[in-house]
This record gives C-alpha cells, structure tokens and sequence, in this order.
C-alpha cells in the first residue's frame, strides 16, 4: 500500500517547507515538492500543518495505585492518544517489592500485547534495588529494549528508593548503556508534612498541595542531579513544575553536567489556585501538584533556554468515584490527571497560537527530543525518508472546546472543562496507516506494536 500526502506544511524540530510526502509500506519513501508518483490514496493537506507522530514519554495505563488502578488501559489509552496525535508512548513497567524486573515486564506485557492501539514501550521502574535486580539490568537494556530505569525518591514503602540504591542502580545502568529517571521529591518531608495536616484536621484537596512545597522538589532534584554526576550515569527529571527545580539543573550546568528534564502540559497551563476546602479540588491531585503562576513562567522560559527537554503528560486517569475515594482525607485521593489525549492541542494552542514557543520548538518537545532521548530517533519523532510514517496532519486555524463528554479517555471529568483551543488534529498516520480521520478510530486493538529502544548516550 502506498499514500501520499500532498502540499502540506511540513514541520520538523529543524525545517518548516511546503512538499508532498510518499509513504510506502510503514516507512517514508520520498520528500519533495510535486512529486511524481501514483499512490494508492492521497490526501491533500494544502493549509495544514504536517509534523511528526507525537510521542508522550509518561505515561501510566492500567497501573496499580493507592488500592485501585488507573482507569486507562493499554487499548483505551493508546486509542485516546491517537485520537490527540501522540502515535507512541512510554508506559512505566513497576516492580514489586521482593519480586524480580522480569516478573514485573511480564505483568505489564500481558496486558499491553495485542491491545494496545498506539505503539508503545516501557519504562522499567526499580522499587526494590538489590543484587538480583542489578544482575537484570543487562538483560532489560539488550534484549529487552528497555533502556530508561525509573527511581522514586517518595512514597517510603511501596515505591522509594533510598541513595544508596539510587547510586548502586545509576553505576549499573551507566555500564549496561541505560539512563535513570527520577520522581525527585523529598518523600521523608513530603510523609511528615502529610501526617501534621491530618493530626490538625485539614483534610481537603488543599493540603496535598501544601504538603508538597516547591522546596520538597528543588532539593530532590538537586539531590538527584549531585548522584547522577558523581556516577556520570545519564539521568532524566520527570515531571519537573517548579522553578526550584529547574534552577537545579541550571545549577548543574555550570560544572558542565547534562541532566534531561521533562514537565508536563498541565504545569504549564494550570495552577495551584485551583486546590481548595471543595472536593472539586480532587480533580488536579497529582504529584507533584500544580503550582503558581511564577513557575508557569519559569518552565516556558526554561522550555525556550533548552534547559526543558519534553513536555509529556503522567496521565494517569482516574473516575470521579475513585478520586472519591479521599472526599474525607486528601491523602487517600488516587494521584493522577488525565491528559493523554490534550496534550499536543493544548501546547499548539496556548504555546505556538499564544507565541510562547515556535512550531519548530513545538516539535521538538512533543515529538523529536522524546524520540533522541529514549532511543527511538530517526525511526521515530522526525519526518524524513525512511523513518516510521507516523504522521499528524493539523488545522492550525479550527476552534474547538475540549470536554469530558467528547474526549476518547476512560475517564468522566476533564481538567480541562470548557476550554476553548485554536488548533485541531484532523488526519493521524501509525505506520503508513490512517488510524485517526473525521474524528473515527480506523484501525483496532492490538494494532500498537511495542518499540525496542536502543541504548542511550545522554547526548542529544
């Protein structure tokens, strides 16, 4: 099967021109202007924005938190991110305390293989570091194809890790050609902060916000950044909402250390003026919280300076119900905000239409830098000939208002209720394949394959 795409306006992280697209089989065959071909189908994108497959690094579908799951499977979660033009995801993998990272890789594949509708790959999350897990780190980097190990630095019992693992893992992951990534908050601080607001009866929406301070995160992350320079292991910030933070890796710079960060598009649009004494509050508790607007601010800037690498989401969608599992304690509140499907709309719209970020800066934070980072570049994240044909087409002029009744999430809220964006995706392409057009799924589950990724250099 061949299709060509005629007289779009393609943009990559590097290039902005108008020429037509040949796509034969999964792979892009030919770039050019007018070109000689016949195809099978061809859709003229004249007017359009034509850019790379977006590709959401953070990500937690069917995952198991606080007694309950997220309530996005591999199939609904990957057909939602089509569906907002993310093309590929990196799912986190967590290990149990006590069982192995292979035993954990299986759970996961189980549920993933052959539902997923998206392609998709993983994140191997390290809960429990010892000689057993370290002899597994080979086997995940060279046969596996997973490349990324998550640490966290909170949630002491079920997830945390202490130092002297991080620094263990960081050695083995630098030797087997891996990178860490990390959950940098103080989870000691974070733990004593949650016990004295429910010891004095402030139980509402409000106090996990203020018992996540913005110096919970900045302290961590420099934490994290002094281990990974000392080890010389790659490591990558997800989630980063603060300026604290931020001025941590800034910090890191200057004795010449690269350390990725990603934040995540609800830090950059929605703020901590939305927690309150109301349950409605519920919606946007996730950790780290939002923020204030000065580190809205601080994360654009830090976006344009190269200091921000991507922009991802950790959609992690819960039903009201679920969220009102805390009505009474915020701390029993299932941590989680769904935006798989918002988030390259909402950063066209309040980035590129608001002239906070170029197309070409869009591009590369949503699409190309995931891509370079985790191993998957130029098969994926870029349009160039012989990469995967996955591709967005995108009416830059069309208006449309995001909601919880016409979203394609498992989930029955939206944190985004009402908003009016500039910028719609029309056209989505999965390896050559029309998955997404006039707002239908054409293609099943079980059509998302899993990405093997290669190893890392920590250079982009």
């Amino acid at each position: 099967m061949s299709l060509l795409i005629k007289n779009g306006r393609i943009v990559t992280a590097a290039d902005d021109y108008v020429a037509d697209i040949f796509i034969e089989g999964e792979a892009i065959s030919a770039i050019g202007k007018n070109l000689p071909v016949q195809a099978d189908t061809v859709i003229d994108a004249t007017g359009k924005l034509v850019f790379p497959g977006g590709i959401d690094p953070h990500v937690h579908l069917d995952m198991p938190f606080m007694g309950t799951f997220s309530s996005d499977t591999h199939e609904t979660g990957t057909r939602a991110a089509l569906f907002g033009g993310t093309t590929t995801v990196i799912d986190f993998v967590l290990q149990k305390q006590g069982h192995s990272l292979k035993e954990a890789l299986a759970e996961w594949n189980s549920r993933a293989t052959g539902t997923a509708v998206g392609d998709y790959s993983f994140h191997m999350a390290v809960t429990d570091f010892n000689e057993n897990s370290k002899a597994e780190i080979k086997e995940m980097v060279e046969n596996e194809g997973i490349t990324s190990f998550k640490t966290f630095m909170a949630y002491k019992g079920a997830l945390m890790i202490n130092d002297s693992q991080m620094v263990g893992l960081m050695q083995e992951v630098k030797k087997q050609g891996g990178m860490v990534t990390v959950h940098a908050t103080n989870g000691d601080m974070i733990d004593y902060l949650i016990a004295k607001h429910r010891s004095e009866g402030k139980m509402s929406p409000l106090y996990h916000y203020l018992s996540q301070p913005e110096v919970t995160e900045a302290e961590a992350s420099c934490r994290f950044t002094d281990m990974a320079d000392y080890t010389g292991c790659p490591g990558y910030i997800v989630h980063m909402t603060c300026e604290g933070a931020l001025n941590g890796v800034r910090n890191a710079t200057r004795r010449n250390q690269k350390v990725f960060a990603e934040t995540c598009i609800q830090y950059l649009v929605l703020d901590a003026s939305l927690y309150g004494e109301d349950i409605d509050g519920a919606k946007w508790v996730m950790s780290p919280p939002l923020r204030e607007k000065k580190d809205q601010e601080a994360l654009w800037a830090g976006i344009n300076q190269g200091m921000i690498q991507v922009v991802a989401t950790d959609h992690c969608p819960f039903m009201w119900e679920q969220k009102l599992m805390g009505k009474d304690d915020f701390s029993k509140i299932p941590n989680g905000h769904p935006a798989i499907e918002n988030r390259m709309e909402l950063l066209y719209s309040e980035g590129v239409d608001k002239g906070k970020i170029t197309l070409n800066k869009y591009v590369e934070v949503a699409c190309t830098n995931p891509a370079k980072i985790f191993g998957m570049f130029p098969k994926k994240g870029t349009i160039a000939v012989g990469s995967d044909a996955d591709i967005v087409i995108f009416d830059p002029a069309e208006k449309h208002t995001l909601s919880a009744k016409t979203h394609h999430m498992n989930v029955d809220y939206s944190g985004y209720e009402g908003w009016e964006l500039t910028g719609k995706v029309k056209t989505v392409l999965l390896r050559g394949q029309v998955t997404i057009d006039d707002n239908k799924c054409l293609v099943d589950k079980g059509y998302g394959q899993f990405i093997k990724r290669n190893k890392v250099s920590g250079k982009i």
